[in-house]
Parts: structure tokens; C-alpha cells; sequence
């Protein structure tokens, strides 16, 4: 009985809700009105004497269906079924297994028992989309677990398996078996009294003012930035009030998270994650993929490398020499050293993986490779060199890729005899850490190159990021132009721990010389002496950096940069300031003041420029590609969107002023791209672009 998205059976007085909305179980609006409607019928027929809701395939309820975000909810609402699973009276016990996170969590709060098979994976993630649990997450959960967990788990999105939502309350048991059977079984022992349950809303959370302070406290210090954290701990203190009392502070709660441009924000960075892969070549099949070579045992090489047989890939390393090849060798076992203290690989796994490690200094080694990354020192002609050294080494049908942050693939391709087996995979350090992966798409590329691109990020459970080739391709190419706007705040009056404050304080986890010291100084410097015979005579040019390099200041790599870097926190470097000192009474620069704001509208213009050119030449193919790299690759903060996001959210109009009222300081650098100015004339926005 009932529909194909809930359906129902009674066996033995025992009423049997089966939940079956593929392929995850997600609440969407048939599947809350089948529930309601099971419920319903089970509760008025009197020869069912207690009632069990379990889900088929992989999860309860993994959370709310992605579909409706953004629109109304229509009746019932997820409250509406929550709160007629907990007033039936009938037992109720819920069936969980796989993740049920969010609203699938409150539902089974709202059952009476709540049984857990040993896959469980529960949590509520709210906060990370900019809102809070509102289907009684924020009362219920209190009731069982106490506040302090509550807010651990609420404030944090972050998610336990069963043993440890056992301990704090959350389940009641954990049983092995199918969904059904466990249903089934539990059903009958909340009959016979072995399984005791209890109505969530006929208990009381027990008062705990200080960890109510102490939460809002640590929010104030590390989130001040993020609106729904904050609103998390109100409404969990509000558990110690009446369940109907406290769901209405909860609900009010919500919406304000519902009305907040930050909750705009993260669900924008939510969908960004899921549309970036929709590309042209998507129907093409990729390539096979098992054994992958790695050309350079650096930092970044040795970094792809760790990424690579973590995701369960046979690896063969490749340097030039055999010390090279140790040190690469022995920072893949360090970083994989790494996961095993941090309890993300057990020492047993660690082993084994070494062992599906090869290495060899003659790239003959790499003949079984199916995909090739060369890693090697960013120059054209050293990687042009690797490539046609590849036509002979590798086999047929191997896919080439080059992991250059800034450099031409389509010349890298024109030195091989197979350009249509050359893309770019373009890392970001350190490579086994983070996210982003741009494939840039070289003008011979066949499509299955294109999707292996994409088939590896991902197995490697990266945000992989469809590119086309120019300098920098997308987030390289954004970042030198707004890179330069620090080196002119710093050269006219505002110094790098300013900048770096304004930076963070708008909600960057690193200011940009922060961030330029972690990197590596050098890096930016050899890209910026191979542009230099190119470099237009009339654009600015702050010879700062330049001058740190020289004096073998590249960092953190060196102990000093920007930053002095000891055993505590980094502080100014002196001997930077001076040469920035040195560097304005070269130039004629007479200091000014900056305020913070001053800093971020300039940042963020430059910014927004930029990744408007980037989406107008076509290197980038929507809106929420660009947005997708900064947020995923260069730290943009989530709770604002992405560049493009947050040049919806100012106004075209607005961002155009900007820029022209600028101009009037330096016309060569800030120019309005064409696209910005039409927006603004005709009211559009990058949002409907995508």
C-alpha cells in the first residue's frame, strides 16, 4: 500500500513504512506526504499495534531533496511530519543506516526508538548551507543528547558514525541486518517492552548556561564573520523552554538563516560543486585508468603522487637522478605518515600502498602508464623536452597531462605527435590536500581525454574545473590581476599585515601575502621575469616582491618573507618593510591612508574584473566555473559565493562606478569589461548565466 515513493505493509500488528526515493532517500515533497499518509493509515487502523520507518537502498533519509532548495516548501512541511510521527499514538521506531544527516536526522529524532545498523553516518550539516536544523534538530536533539552536544554537532555540520551517536543518545541500539528484518524485529520489541521508548517532546533538556556561553563565545572569536553558527546556539538555548515554545524560537530562528544573503551564498557554493561537472564532452566514455606515472619528485609531484594511491591508483615516480628520486619518495611517505597520524589511514594501509609505489630515473619505466602528469620545473622548454621524450616512453592511447600553473598547453602539445592526447591538470598545493583540479583543455584535446580529466578528479574526489588555455587559465589568470592591486596598496601607503587583516576579516582564511609566503615568492617571480619582455610600458609595476626574492626571502621555505617565521606566530619582517619604505621614495610615493573597506573594494573589484574577462574570452564556461575555483582553490570564503556571486550580490551598476571612479587613479589598469557594463545597463546578472 501507499505510493512508489512510500509505501507501507502490516505484518503480525506490526505497521511497516518502507522509504524509497532514489538514490538517497532525500525529503522531498512526495516523500514527506507519503510518510504523513502512512502514518495516517497505520495510526486509525486498530490491528496495528506499533509502527517501524525504514529506508531502502543506501540511507534513511540522506537530507533534503537538492531540487527544492530556494523554493517555498510545500505542505507537509518537514515540522508537520516530524511532529506527526512523534504525537502518533502508536510506538515508533526508526530504522537507520547510511547517512541520514539534516532533516532525515530530525525525522528519526522524532520517532519514539531509534535503531542504528553499524553504516550509519548521521550529523546535522545545516549550518554549512547557511541555516539551521529546523524540524525540531535544535529542541529534540537536547533532549536526548544534552545542549553541549547539540551544539557540537549543529554548530559544526560535522558528522559521527553509530558507536559514537550511541554514546551521546542519538540511537538507542545498534543491530546488523537488512533495514526491514531490523524494523521489523524493533517494532516487536518496543511491544514487548525490550526496546524502551519514549516521546522526545515529553522530556526536558537540562539547562547548561555555560556551555551556551562558552559556545557563543568561541563563535564570537573564531566565526564572527558567519551568521549561522550564532543562530545555532539561540535556538538550542531555547531547548530548556516547552517543545512548542522552543520549536517556535527555532522556526523564527531559521528563517532569519533563510533571509540572510550568506545562506544565498553557501548554497550557491553548494550547486557550484555539482555544476561544474556538466561539460560539453560529458556523454564521451573516458579512458581506463589504473596505472598513472609522475614526472617530478617535488613538492607538488610527491604531493599528486600521495593523492594518487590514496584514491587506490598504481603510481610510478620519475625524477632525473636518484637523490631526486629518494626525496620524492621520502615525502610521499611522509605526507601518507601524515594521514596515519591523523587517523585518516591505518599504518597497515599506509604499507600497502607504498608497495603499489614504483620508481625509476628513465622514463622508459612509465610504457605502462595510462595517464602521465608531468610535474616538473615550471619552463616551457624543460616541459616541452618531457613531451616529446613521452611519444617514445609511453604507450598508445596514454593520456599526457601537464600540471603547469600558467604555461601554454597547446605548445606543450605541438612537441608531441599526439596533441589530441594532451590536456592540463592543473593541482593546487598541497596537491594531496586540496580540492580544486582545473583540466585545461588544449585546442586538439579529444573529448575522452577531456572526461579522464574529469573521471580522475573524480576518484581522487576533487573539484575538477573544465578550463581553457591562457595564462593562468582560470584561477591563476584572476589571481595575478588582483595580486597587483596588493603590490599598489602596499607601494602607496597600506602595509602587507593591513592588507592581510582587511583580507581575512571580509572572510578569507589567509590574507594575500600570507598566502604569497606559504606558496613561495619565487613562484610568482620566475612567471613574472617570463612576462616581462611583454609587459605594456604604460602598466604599473611594483618592483617590491622582485626585491625580496633577490635577497633570498621566498617565505616560509626561507624563515622570512613578508613575515619573519619562528617557533611562534609569524610577525612583520622588518627588513620588508624597510625595502618597501626604500621602494615608495623611489617611486615618488608620498603614503596615504587605507581604510579596511577601502582595501576590500579595491581587492574585490580587481577581482571581479578579472574573472569577468575570464568568463568573456571564453576560458571559463559559466559563471559558477570561476566561482567554483576561487572557492574551492584559492580560498574564497564560502559563505559569500564566489566572485561572480558577490558581483550579483553588489550590483553591476555599482561595481561599474567603482571601477570608473578608480580609473581616475590608473586608466591602464582598472578598465570595466565590456560584459560588467552591459549588465549594468540592462540589469542582468552572472546568475543567469549559468
Amino acid at each position: 500500500m501507499g505510493s512508489d515513493i512510500v509505501s507501507f505493509e502490516i505484518i503480525d500488528g506490526i505497521g511497516l513504512i518502507a522509504l524509497n526515493n532514489p538514490p538517497v532517500n532525500a525529503a522531498s515533497h512526495g516523500l514527506r506526504a507519503g510518510i504523513v499518509a502512512a502514518m495516517q493509515a497505520l495510526s486509525d487502523d486498530p490491528q496495528v499495534r506499533a509502527i517501524a520507518i525504514y529506508g531502502q537502498g543506501g540511507a534513511f533519509i540522506a537530507g533534503a531533496d537538492i531540487r527544492e532548495f530556494g523554493k517555498p516548501s510545500a505542505a507537509p512541511t518537514l515540522p508537520e511530519v516530524c511532529e506527526v510521527i512523534e504525537t502518533c499514538p502508536k510506538p515508533v521506531v526508526a530504522v537507520l543506516h547510511g547517512p541520514t544527516l539534516g532533516g532525515g536526522l530530525e525525522v528519526a529524532i522524532s520517532a519514539h526508538a531509534r535503531v542504528a545498523r553499524p553504516d550509519l553516518i548521521c550529523g546535522f550539516p545545516e549550518v554549512t548551507l547557511g541555516i539551521l536544523p529546523g524540524a525540531g534538530g535544535t529542541q529534540r536533539g537536547p533532549r536526548l543528547t544534552g545542549i553541549a552536544a547539540t551544539l557540537d554537532l549543529a554548530t559544526t555540520g560535522k558528522r559521527i558514525g553509530a558507536e559514537p551517536a550511541l554514546e551521546l543518545g542519538l540511537v538507542d541500539r545498534i543491530a546488523e541486518g537488512e533495514p526491514c528484518a531490523i524494523a521489523l524485529a524493533m517494532a516487536q520489541e518496543a511491544l514487548d517492552g525490550t526496546l524502551p521508548t519514549r516521546k522526545t517532546g515529553d522530556l526536558t533538556a537540562t539547562p547548561a548556561p555555560e556551555a551556551i556561553d562558552t559556545m557563543a563565545t568561541k563563535l564570537a572569536k573564531t566565526q564572527a564573520h558567519l551568521f549561522a553558527p550564532h543562530k545555532v546556539v539561540e535556538a538550542v538555548a531555547a531547548s530548556t523552554l516547552p517543545l512548542t515554545e522552543g520549536m517556535a524560537r527555532e522556526r523564527a530562528l531559521f528563517a532569519d538563516c533563510i533571509a540572510s544573503p550568506q545562506r544565498a551564498g553557501l548554497i550557491h557554493a553548494f550547486f557550484a560543486e555539482r555544476a561544474v561537472t556538466k561539460i560539453p564532452e560529458k556523454g564521451t566514455p573516458p579512458r581506463g585508468l589504473q596505472v598513472v606515472g609522475v614526472i617530478g619528485g617535488g613538492t607538488m609531484g610527491a604531493g599528486i603522487a600521495t593523492a594518487l594511491l590514496l584514491a587506490g591508483l598504481d603510481v610510478i615516480l620519475t625524477e632525473r637522478d636518484a637523490e631526486g628520486l629518494e626525496r620524492g619518495q621520502a615525502t610521499i611517505a611522509r605526507n601518507l605518515a601524515g594521514a596515519v597520524k591523523r587517523g585518516k589511514l591505518t599504518e597497515d594501509k599506509r604499507a600497502a600502498l607504498l608497495d603499489g609505489l614504483g620508481a625509476s630515473t628513465d622514463l622508459a619505466a612509465l610504457a605502462t602508464a595510462d595517464l602521465v602528469i608531468e610535474a616538473a620545473f615550471e619552463d616551457l622548454a624543460v616541459k616541452q623536452d618531457i613531451f616529446r621524450q613521452l611519444d617514445t616512453a609511453c604507450k598508445p592511447g596514454a593520456v599526457l597531462a601537464s600540471n603547469t600553473s600558467y604555461l601554454d598547453i597547446n605548445q606543450i602539445a605541438a612537441a608531441t605527435a599526439r596533441p589530441q592526447d594532451v590536456l592540463g591538470l592543473h593541482f593546487f598545493s598541497p596537491a594531496h590536500v586540496m580540492r580544486l583540479l582545473e583540466v585545461v583543455v588544449a585546442d586538439q584535446t579529444a573529448s575522452d581525454v577531456v572526461t579522464t580529466g574529469f573521471a580522475l578528479g573524480k576518484r581522487l574526489k576533487k573539484v575538477a574545473v573544465r578550463a581553457g588555455v591562457c595564462d593562468g587559465f582560470i584561477g591563476n589568470r584572476v589571481m595575478s590581476h588582483y595580486r597587483k592591486v596588493t603590490d599598489y596598496l602596499m607601494l602607496d601607503g597600506a602595509s602587507p599585515a593591513q592588507i592581510d587583516r582587511a583580507i581575512t576579516d571580509f572572510g578569507f582564511a589567509m590574507g594575500p601575502f600570507a598566502v604569497y609566503d606559504m606558496s613561495g615568492l619565487d613562484i610568482a617571480w620566475a612567471a613574472r621575469k617570463r612576462l616581462a619582455p611583454t609587459r605594456p610600458p604604460e602598466e604599473r609595476y611594483v618592483p617590491i616582491a622582485d626585491r625580496l626574492c633577490e635577497a633570498g626571502w621566498l617565505g616560509r621555505k626561507t624563515g622570512r618573507g613578508y613575515y619573519l617565521y619562528g617557533e611562534g606566530a609569524p610577525v612583520e619582517n622588518p627588513d620588508a618593510l624597510a625595502v618597501i619604505d626604500e621602494e615608495r621614495a623611489r617611486a615618488g610615493v608620498q603614503p596615504r591612508v587605507f581604510s579596511d573597506q577601502d582595501i576590500v573594494d579595491r581587492y574585490m573589484a580587481a577581482m571581479v574584473a578579472e574573472a569577468v574577462r575570464v568568463l568573456q574570452d571564453g576560458i571559463a564556461l559559466r559563471p559558477i566555473d570561476v566561482d567554483a575555483v576561487m572557492l574551492f582553490g584559492y580560498g574564497f570564503p564560502r559563505h559569500r559565493g564566489g566572485p561572480l556571486h558577490y558581483a550579483d550580490a553588489e550590483g553591476a551598476q555599482v561595481l561599474v562606478d567603482r571601477i570608473e571612479a578608480l580609473a581616475l587613479e590608473d586608466a591602464y589598469f582598472w578598465q570595466v569589461p565590456e560584459m560588467l557594463r552591459r549588465m549594468a545597463k540592462t540589469g542582468g546578472r552572472f546568475a543567469d548565466l549559468n
